[in-house]
């Protein structure tokens, strides 16, 4: 199970952190990731992080965004700079038990029930 938090409002060029934190034993073997989805479009990649720390993102948010996890919290951040209107979706962590991280979202097992981001003009 996963479960989002930090969503919410913010004006164009601020900040979020996201959260997510994960039930499990295996949280240090997981591959995890963040999507997006904006209204009207589909499901998109935004970061992922392999259990040896590799970690991959969109080019859009690359230098704004980081990604990071604590194992021994069972929890992965996705830390928003610089934000933008464009950024405004549903934010999803999902996580998958064995692989490489990936921007499929098929590859995926798990995901969490997703955390509002707006950002206003």
């Amino acid at each position: 199970q996963l479960v989002e938090l930090g969503g919410g409002l913010v004006q164009a060029g601020g900040s979020l952190r996201l959260s997510c934190v994960a039930s499990g034993r295996t949280f240090k073997e997981y591959s995890l990731a963040w999507f997006r989805q904006a209204p009207g479009k589909e499901r998109e990649f935004v970061a992922a992080m392999g259990r040896d720390g590799f970690t991959d993102y969109k080019n859009s948010v690359k230098g704004r965004f980081t990604i990071s996890r604590d194992n021994a919290k069972k929890t992965v951040y996705l830390q928003m700079n610089s934000l933008s209107p464009e950024d405004t979706a549903v934010y999803y962590c999902a996580s998958k038990s064995s692989g490489l991280p990936t921007a499929d979202v098929s590859r995926y097992d798990y995901w969490g029930q997703g955390t509002q981001v707006t950002v206003s003009s």
